[in-house]
């Protein structure tokens, strides 16, 4: 077998460059757990945890205004959280002030638009350097097979948790 089969992995030959070994569910766990961690960091400094951080994006980042019903289904959506846990996020955001209530909905304070321009300025640079220089094609690919995984892992969870006849 030479290097250039897609079974190998190692250094180059002179048959051909090395190959990285394949992606697996592990690599794909740490690589969110790094740079989740950074994230959580830069969050601590200001008060907020990723959580907080996930349901005030998603009321800033919405078209409309968001009932706390529709924030919760769109958090457990990325999440895969209880709905409780969100909940009780949502009342940490309101305590905050980085969310106010607005009749049914649920709308974003200035000083909740403020933390996220901030973390995401404070960030910017780190992720720069996380990403950079990794080449485009790459990138493409990684999304493609992360779509794909995430699509597939979805598919499975509702399976999990579809209520038994």
């Amino acid at each position: 077998m030479t290097a250039t089969s897609s079974t190998t992995t190692g250094p180059a030959t002179a048959t051909g460059p090395a190959l990285a070994p394949a992606a697996n569910a592990r690599d794909l766990a740490l690589a969110h757990y790094a740079a989740r961690g950074v994230l959580e960091h830069v969050l601590a400094r200001h008060g907020a945890t990723f959580q907080q951080q996930v349901a005030l994006r998603a009321a800033v980042t919405s078209d409309v205004p968001q009932t706390a019903d529709e924030l919760v289904t769109q958090v457990q959506g990325s999440l895969k959280a209880n709905p409780a846990d969100i909940r009780t996020t949502l009342d940490e955001l309101l305590a905050m002030r980085l969310l106010v209530a607005d009749g049914a909905h649920l709308r974003p304070t200035d000083a909740g638009r403020e933390l996220l321009a901030t973390v995401g300025a404070e960030t910017a640079p780190i992720s720069a350097r996380i990403w950079g220089g990794i080449p485009v094609e790459d990138l493409a690919a990684a999304g493609r097979v992360l779509a794909h995984v995430t699509e597939r892992a979805d598919a499975e969870l509702a399976e999990l948790t579809a209520p038994t006849t």
